[in-house]
């Protein structure tokens, strides 16, 4: 099925229909986990007119009709970066970079040589992962030259790439401390770019939480933070299994303020904090990476 041609004007309303809200949802959550309650039907209806006249088709219809079709896969990328949310800012949760720098980072402070992985599992437009990368090197200067590595990944190519660009206006970079300022962004006028130094610690990639994990390594610690709320609870319940499945014994696990860990891996992991779960010795070993 090819995308429909141009037609002479684009419609003035646009109607959204149960069936075709229920379609839209079914397909987002096949290809990104994500659970759209009845709820959340003005909310697909306003992120999505927008996208339908854009392509000028008559209807909801003709746009569901399209999204299921093989000729549709590019378009439900464009599905999945209108109906995600992308809500992040740098240091967000403070208590969790407290508790990162003090419990993972701070051990190695005094090493010669250390190895630490870090997954920023929802990295959105980068701010989590830069976040990290400022607390590790405000601790170890030298780190760009140890065996230090943090993964970010998204879901969404869209926000990968404005992250991996690492570019912020002057209201984003607000929670930065003038002096990470000086020592890791570079301004240009209202504009900030995150320096060579601090990026060279990040790979950037996509990555969807629901597929396999192709990472073989474990990980010190992991931030994967407001994502779980938008699954169903078997979904979570996995993801959660899976994660600690990823995590070194000791290693970290920071998730959401309005998230709750329930299922088997919760009688692997230990609160320390808010939001914060440290690795007991054994792992679960029942779901699957």
């Amino acid at each position: 099925m090819s995308a429909p041609t141009a037609q002479a004007a684009a419609p003035r309303e646009l109607v959204l229909s149960p069936a075709e809200f229920q379609k839209i949802a079914r397909i987002l959550n096949e290809v990104s986990g994500i659970t759209l309650p009845e709820s959340k039907e003005s909310l697909v209806y306003a992120r999505l007119a927008k996208r339908v006249r854009q392509l000028r088709m008559p209807s909801f219809k003709t746009y569901c009709d399209f999204i299921a079709s093989p000729e549709g896969a590019d378009e439900r990328g464009e599905l999945l970066s209108a109906l995600t949310t992308n809500v992040t800012r740098f240091f967000r949760e403070p208590h969790h970079f407290s508790d990162f720098a003090s419990a993972v980072v701070g051990p190695l402070k005094t090493r010669s040589s250390a190895r630490l992985r870090v997954w920023s599992a929802a990295c959105s437009t980068g701010e989590e992962p830069y976040s990290i990368a400022m607390t590790v090197l405000d601790a170890i200067p030298r780190a760009a030259d140890m065996d230090i590595r943090i993964l970010a990944t998204d879901i969404d190519p869209r926000v990968v790439a404005r992250a991996t660009a690492g570019n912020y206006g002057d209201s984003i970079i607000e929670p930065v401390s003038p002096a990470q300022r000086a020592k890791y962004l570079v301004q240009d006028g209202n504009h900030w770019t995150v320096a060579p130094h601090l990026r060279r610690l990040i790979r950037f990639a996509e990555l969807n939480l629901t597929n396999r994990f192709p990472m073989a390594g474990k990980f010190d610690a992991i931030f994967c933070r407001n994502v779980a709320i938008y699954f169903d609870k078997a979904t979570q319940e996995a993801l959660w299994v899976r994660l600690v499945n990823q995590l070194a014994p000791g290693g970290r696990l920071y998730i959401g303020h309005s998230e709750r860990i329930s299922g088997p891996a919760l009688d692997h992991l230990d609160l320390t904090g808010v939001t914060t779960y440290c690795l007991r010795a054994a792992t679960p070993q029942n779901g699957r990476n």
